[in-house]
């Protein structure tokens, strides 16, 4: 810092790549860049350099990419396939079932209901995506999530959840509104079909909220949408979008819900809005909100963590390294950028319910460290279950049992850990004997045309596949040049049209 990076000029319709210059002032990160036709811009990054650098510091590099990629990249980020550049494997892959939906909210970046055209693959096409993210190499697509517009609408929503099943998802989330799933019969088929997770679009617990962000009273259905779920016996993820001066009071108000509710909640993926269009400079200012602010919002809220406590999502990637090594195959490894995204760990205290984050107990930096060396190493040893168990002893060190939650010792801790990383592990250990519960909390910052970076789209780990059979990356898909809106257009209809292929369908 300060150092240059590939950006692209914001204002609508150009997209020309371009310098942008990164540096800190004031204790905090910006971009600054010159379209040398439509002029000057400057955008706050991240609101702390200290937090910046930390991420920056503890991230394990890029990952191997796809040995078949979709497409052969000349111009990024126009050449989206996945291509030949791009250096991570799908970690999670999106299917947009439909554009449209039972809400009509001001900040969806989807998009939905907005063009007079309907988007809605067919469920053959729906099955040739989730093939194709089962095909990639090294690392087939394990984790599939439903997204929209409101996926649940899809005619066909309750098959294409056993069909992803079928075709061997071991992880099946929906991201939805949850007012389809208030229903508890309906959240019983889903789950009989295979659902393992609602993603649930979660922006505050009270209907002030609500009625600024999406336009109606909604916290209804949230709660009856968790009661469903519990009921159901598959879990929830709560996922606020945080627009400044509109609900950052809620950040903390949403860790205690979901504390609250730790039976059904296993986590928070807190997204800051993303700034579409042409908008003022002041208005940016009022608006952004960053991933440093939501360290210091929960903070400042609730006491339960502090900066220190967060680190890069990628952070983790040490864990895939060690897992692959053993087992002598890759798994999914969570190769993003590491200003993608920031996160912690809270383990709940047996008894007490009280959240402590894993960096009080635990030398994770000098843990994760000593995995990424044992990965190497183990990869190279034909004494694979010797080299496991050296890697138990070597890193117990680093867990500090006296500070740790009652109850738990570093067997139960690698377990628990365990339970994280292998999904049919965690969702077998319902009794509290081989886990402890915990609560994901996360920042996911996706990124839009103020606050681009090449690298940060060819490092990307979540995807949406495509009818065209390309796979393209999350913010290359919803912003930069928005394939989105070029994919939606080739493959939709007319509403008069769609209407009409409906009722043809039922008769």
């Amino acid at each position: 810092m300060p150092k240059y990076v590939q950006s692209i000029c914001p204002e609508p319709g150009c997209g020309k790549v371009i310098t942008a210059h990164m540096f800190a002032e004031d204790g905090k990160v910006y971009m600054e860049k010159t379209c040398p036709e439509h002029g000057y811009v400057k955008d706050l990054y991240w609101s702390d350099v200290e937090l910046y650098l930390k991420a920056e510091r503890w991230e394990f590099g890029d990952g191997k990419g796809l040995m078949n990629p979709n497409t052969e990249c000349e111009s990024c980020p126009a050449d989206c396939g996945i291509c030949n550049q791009h250096t991570s494997h799908t970690s999670l892959g999106n299917i947009d079932l439909t554009n449209r939906c039972n809400l009509n909210c001001p900040i969806c970046f989807a998009n939905a209901n907005h063009t007079g055209r309907v988007y809605e693959p067919s469920k053959e096409e729906i099955m040739d995506m989730l093939r194709l993210y089962r095909k990639e190499e090294p690392v087939s697509g394990r984790m599939v999530q439903f997204s929209g517009g409101e996926p649940t609408i899809h005619p066909d929503f309750f098959e294409i959840i056993s069909e992803a099943k079928k075709v061997g998802y071991s992880h099946i989330q929906v991201a939805s509104n949850g007012i389809k799933f208030a229903d508890p019969d309906f959240t019983a088929r889903a789950t009989e079909a295979g659902l393992h997770t609602i993603y649930l679009q979660f922006d505050g617990v009270d209907d002030r909220v609500y009625k600024q962000t999406r336009g109606r009273e909604l916290m209804k259905y949230k709660e009856k949408t968790l009661e469903s779920a519990r009921r159901a016996g598959i879990k929830i993820v709560l996922v606020p979008t945080i627009v400044g001066g509109v609900n950052e009071d809620q950040v903390g108000k949403i860790l205690l819900y979901a504390l609250e509710n730790i039976d059904v909640v296993s986590g928070i993926s807190y997204q800051p809005v993303a700034l579409t269009g042409r908008i003022s400079l002041e208005q940016r200012t009022k608006m952004r909100f960053t991933l440093p602010d939501l360290a210091r919002c929960i903070e400042e809220q609730t006491g339960i963590t502090n900066k220190n406590d967060w680190y890069p999502v990628s952070f983790v990637s040490p864990v895939s390294k060690i897992i692959s090594a053993v087992r002598g195959s890759e798994t999914v490894y969570i190769s993003c950028h590491p200003h993608c995204s920031l996160g912690t760990y809270l383990f709940i205290e047996q008894g007490t319910g009280r959240p402590i984050p894993i960096t009080r107990f635990c030398d994770i930096e000098g843990m994760f460290e000593e995995l990424d060396r044992l990965a190497v190493q183990t990869a190279a040893s034909r004494f694979k279950r010797f080299a496991q168990m050296n890697a138990f002893y070597r890193i117990h060190k680093y867990f500090k049992k006296d500070q740790a939650p009652k109850g738990m010792d570093f067997t139960k801790f690698l377990q628990t850990l365990d339970g994280l990383f292998d999904k049919e592990a965690g969702r077998g250990a319902k009794d509290g004997t081989y886990t402890n519960k915990t609560l994901l909390v996360a920042g996911m910052h996706f990124m839009d045309n103020y606050n681009y970076e090449l690298e940060r789209v060819r490092r990307c780990v979540i995807h949406y596949a495509t009818p065209a059979n390309k796979i393209i990356p999350f913010c290359s898909y919803n912003g930069g040049l928005c394939h989105r809106e070029e994919i939606e257009e080739r493959y939709s209809v007319s509403l008069a049209e769609y209407k009409e292929r409906r009722k043809q369908r039922q008769t």
